[in-house]
């Protein structure tokens, strides 16, 4: 059963508690209801696409109660620091390069190299980052293809028995969601329009360079952007899916009990639960980069169904050519 709670102290207190445990908690902001999970807690991460039914495993703005909180967790140029003295807190996402001692779960960030911050208006929400004392991954707190919410009982009426707790805010005075701009390459560009205007940001920073619409980017093959392209975090061997045996120079990604054979395995879930292997995706990617004498990895069938289908989703952009990277 979704509680939902007054945006009392003690109850924030509580919601922090529940986010702390690995627990699922709506929380209004400026913009629209966010859907927060521990960003460091990859089960927890994956539970948030779980319940939106999410298809893709796109990245998860990560929220924090302050700059200094944000800048921990991603390296911020001068131009950053400037927007964040400008629009933090408020409406405004910036995606910079991870830190080497970022604790976020990879999968809150889809396995790329970088990382989606945000700082939000909403004291209630900043009461709760603060308590937390984690960074929050949260996209919005609606079933996907659905209508943001932009009321508490609009996230009871998508999500109730699926989360463990709504925090009730009010409306959300925004009602929009922040605008993402895209830092990671040296240059402004914006990859999302939402509460602060392009207007705002041009006077801050100068000119900011235009999105691509999904079809354009993937025409091109160059926008190199959150969940946009076909690959999006490629590792350093090529990816062979549905595998039915395995080579001894193949790393093998196991689901379920192993294939025998495999030069090194990583076990995404040996009870075939697809929470844990979505959790433990990007890490099993990554695992057998460096290791002497594989050629290759292979993956071991996995269903399509629930998660499974962001799982396949994901895994299909890795062992895509390497020309649509």
């Amino acid at each position: 059963m979704t509680e939902l709670l007054a945006a009392t102290p003690d109850n924030i207190a509580h919601a922090a508690e529940l986010l702390r445990a690995g627990e699922l908690v709506a929380f209004g902001t400026e913009t629209v209801y966010g859907l927060g999970a521990d960003a460091t807690n990859m089960r927890a991460v994956a539970r948030v696409f779980e319940a939106k039914g999410r298809p893709h495993f796109n990245p998860l703005i990560c929220h924090y109660p302050s700059a200094e909180s944000a800048f921990a967790d991603v390296e911020a140029p001068e131009l950053a620091r400037r927007l964040a003295d400008a629009f933090w807190p408020g409406p405004l996402t910036l995606v910079l390069p991870r830190r080497i001692t970022c604790n976020v779960a990879l999968l809150a960030g889809a396995g790329l190299d970088t990382l989606a911050v945000r700082v939000p208006a909403n004291p209630d929400a900043l009461a709760l980052l603060r308590e937390t004392s984690r960074p929050v991954a949260a996209p919005s707190a609606n079933r996907s293809g659905q209508v943001s919410p932009t009321t508490a009982s609009h996230v009871m009426a998508g999500l109730a028995g699926r989360i463990a707790a709504v925090i009730d805010s009010g409306p959300c005075p925004v009602g929009v969601e922040s605008t993402v701009l895209d830092l990671s390459g040296g240059r402004a560009f914006l990859l999302r329009p939402g509460g602060v205007t392009l207007e705002a940001l041009e006077a801050v920073i100068g000119p900011v360079q235009r999105g691509m619409t999904i079809a354009q980017a993937q025409a091109s093959q160059s926008l190199r952007s959150p969940g946009l392209m076909i690959s999006h975090y490629a590792p350093d061997l090529p990816v062979r899916l549905n595998a039915q045996n395995v080579a001894a120079d193949e790393g093998l990604l196991a689901f379920g009990p192993a294939l025998p054979g495999a030069g090194a395995v990583f076990q995404l879930s040996e009870r075939r639960d697809l929470v844990e292997a979505a959790s433990r995706l990007f890490d099993g990617l990554r695992a057998f980069d460096g290791i002497p004498g594989l050629n290759g990895i292979a993956v071991m069938p996995i269903p399509e169904t629930g998660l499974g289908l962001a799982i396949n989703d994901r895994l299909g952009r890795a062992a895509a050519p390497r020309g649509l990277t």
